[in-house]
Parts: structure tokens; sequence; C-alpha cells
């Protein structure tokens, strides 16, 4: 089931993906491959792959410290809880 990330997924995520494009990017340059449209999509696609597993890491260490977060109630449920509390008309 798809779950929205958590803000250290995000923050740290991002960090991480500018860190490994400029690694990627100063790397390719020694090695000698020119700047071109092909390099610019494998410096983004190999900088998206690093920040996408770290935040993968960081949702995981989340999970085990704190433990999974209670999975959200569908709409029916929380129209009948506001019904049964006098908020929402019968």
């Amino acid at each position: 089931m798809f779950e929205l990330p958590s803000l250290w997924n995000i923050i740290i995520s991002t960090v991480v993906f500018i860190i490994a494009a400029w690694w990627i990017r100063s790397w390719l340059e020694e090695v000698g491959i020119a700047k071109s449209m092909m390099r610019g999509l494998i410096v983004f696609v190999l900088a998206y792959a690093v920040s996408w597993a770290s935040g993968e890491a960081v949702d995981w260490v989340h999970d085990k410290v704190y433990g999974k977060a209670p999975a959200a109630q569908s709409s029916d449920e929380l129209l009948q809880l506001l019904q049964k509390s006098g908020l929402a008309p019968p």
C-alpha cells in the first residue's frame, strides 16, 4: 500500500540527491565523459536511485525505532464516527 514519506525521508533524500549528483558529475568528468544530454540523464538517474535508497533506509529505521504508523481509516468509518459523536448530520 502506498504511504506518504516521512519528513525525515524528504529532508535526508534531498540532501543525499544533491551530494550524489555533485559526486557523480565530478566522477564522470574525471573519467572524461563530455557534457551532453546523456551524461545529464545518467547523473539524474543515478542520483535519484541513491536518493530513493537513502529515503527507504530512513523510513525503515524510523519504523524499527517508532513502529508502524496506524493505517488511515476509510471515509465511511470516519463518517460513522462523526455521526456517533453528533458532529455530522444523520
